[in-house]
Parts: structure tokens; sequence; C-alpha cells
């Protein structure tokens, strides 16, 4: 019996025993669709001194660095893209510009309302990602999300890393596990429409496994639409960096990483979407963990864990 024809998952159509990304655009859009980043100039309330400077400790300049593509207009750097992305991806049915550089709600509601115009009008653009803070999402600026929400489908994708309030303090996120569920249980009241996705980091300074699961619950009890699972990064230059080299901080192994994940996804709902499972580092600036850099080989073990623990998303929810 094959993996496939064998795998007790519900939300899938592969040998995947989770809810992946690719399988929830399939069945939302009717085909495969390519996340389009773009950078809308705009900072960090944890960067620009309004709640803190330097960022989170492995912070190397927002989620997206700044590059050339910053220089131009967000329709000019759709464009330059997306020729690129139809060449890798065949049959693609759209595209979904991603706000993706720093805090994309860190800005006045006019300006707000501009950019999302602007980039929900694109064409080809069949949904709108918007990256940003919990504590950059004010009353007026929902209502501006909630709107857009009427006219085509909106993702605000909120960081989180972890829901222990110590771990935020150590990392420097700026505010606490209380700011985040505040903003979230406002979105969700006020823009029902608005798809969440909340991002946690594994490997954390300071935590441990049963730190990581914690956030795992809490997530589990928010029941957020997307969630996207990262490994911590060391990248150079970054505070992060200092520890590491004083010995200070040591990174997950590949066998402990594929554990937590495996772990993390048994008591997530089955009907939450897990965009990742892992991050992208960049090649010439990561430090460690070198094993993050086989992104494949991450995935795949993933895979083979849960096939060897006769495992999937959601197994042990119920008992959350």
């Amino acid at each position: 019996m094959s993996q496939v024809s064998s795998n007790p998952f519900e939300f899938t159509d592969t040998n995947k025993r989770y809810h992946t990304y690719d399988y929830y655009l399939r069945h939302t859009f009717g085909g495969k669709c390519a996340k389009i980043t773009l950078d809308a100039g705009l900072s960090c309330p944890n960067i620009d001194g309004k709640c803190g400077t330097g960022g989170c400790i492995y912070c190397s300049g927002g989620s997206a660095s700044r590059t050339v593509d910053s220089l131009l207009s967000l329709k000019e750097q759709y464009h330059a893209q997306i020729d690129g992305a139809s060449a890798k991806w065949k049959g693609l049915v759209g595209f979904i510009p991603y706000l993706q550089a720093y805090s994309n709600t860190y800005t006045s509601p006019d300006n707000l309302r501009k950019i999302l115009d602007d980039v929900s009008s694109l064409e080809g653009a069949v949904a709108v990602d918007i990256a940003t803070r919990a504590d950059c999402l004010e009353g007026e600026k929902i209502e501006i999300l909630r709107a857009l929400s009427e006219k085509i489908p909106v993702t605000l994708e909120l960081g989180l890393q972890s829901s222990d309030d110590e771990t935020a303090r150590v990392i420097n996120r700026g505010h606490t596990y209380g700011v985040f569920v505040d903003a979230f249980m406002r979105v969700r009241k006020s823009a029902p429409k608005v798809k969440i996705a909340v991002h946690i980091i594994n490997g954390l300074p300071g935590e441990n496994h049963e730190k990581m699961m914690k956030t795992a619950h809490s997530l589990a009890l928010l029941r957020p639409d997307i969630i996207k699972i990262h490994l911590l990064h060391i990248i150079e230059g970054t505070p992060l960096a200092k520890m590491y080299n004083d010995s200070l901080y040591t990174p997950l192994s590949l066998d402990e990483y594929v554990k937590i994940v495996c772990d993390q996804l048994e008591v997530l709902p089955c009907e939450c979407v897990i965009e990742r499972v892992t991050g992208d580092g960049q090649r010439d600036t990561l430090l460690a963990p070198l094993w993050s850099l086989k992104k494949t080989v991450v995935i795949n073990e993933i895979d083979k864990e849960l096939f060897r623990r006769n495992s999937y998303q959601g197994r042990y929810y119920n008992e959350n």
C-alpha cells in the first residue's frame, strides 16, 4: 500500500500528512498561485524607536530586507517578478501580491488604504497578503482591511514567534502575548473575512520542548487560518549572531527540529493551513544551522517522521 493511499489525513491528496498551502491554494483558487513579494518602503516600531530599536535579536532588517526593488513602485516590483514566477511554475492561475518587508500596517490609515488599493488592483492578483505586527493594528486600520476583504481575499500575517512573554523579552520582541491576542481577536470580530496567518519560530533562546509546545497549544486554542512554522536562523551581523559566536546560544539539530515540528502538528487543528514547516536562510549570510540550507531534506524528514509515527496534523487536537 502506498503512502498516498494509506494516508489517514483528510486535507490532502498526496503523501503529506498536514494541510499544505499548496492544497489550500488548489482547492481555493482552482490551481497553483505564486506569491510575489513586495516592499512598500515602511518601517517597524521595534526598529525606529516607537517600542524599541534594533529589532528582534535575529532580525537582519525585516523579513524581506531592502533590495533595489524597493526603489521601484509596487506595480514595477510586481511586474518585474511575475514573468519569472510563470516560468518557474507552469499553469499558474494567479498571483498573490505579498507585502512582506517590515510592518505593513505601520503607516497612516490614508497611506495604508492607498497601498492596498494599488496592490489589490494589480493585473492577475487573486488575493492580497499583508505582513505586520500585532501592535500596528489600530481600529481604523482593521476597518480598512475589512473593506478590502469584501473585494478580494485578504490574508493578514502576524508574527508571534512565541506565546511565552519571557521569550518575547529575551528576543526583544517589543510586545507581549496579551497584545497579540487582543489584536487577533479584534481582527476576528471586526473583519471576519480576513484570514489570519500566524508565524512562530522554533529554537528561540531559552526555549525548550515544553515552551515550543506551549506556543502550539496556544495557537490551537486561537485556531488561526494559517500557520507558518519557522526555524531560527542565525544571520551575520545580528545580536543573535554575537550570542552564537560567544557560545551563549546553541541552535537546534535537524533531529530536534523535526521532532518538535511533528509534535506541534499533532496538536494543531487539521483545518488550519500549514504554509511553512521550515524557513529559508540566505546562504551568504547564514551562520547556522547550516543543515537548514537543504530545505527539501528537512521537509522530507518531517514527512518521514509523521509516516513512521503513523500520525498526522490534528491527531491529538481534541486533547488540548
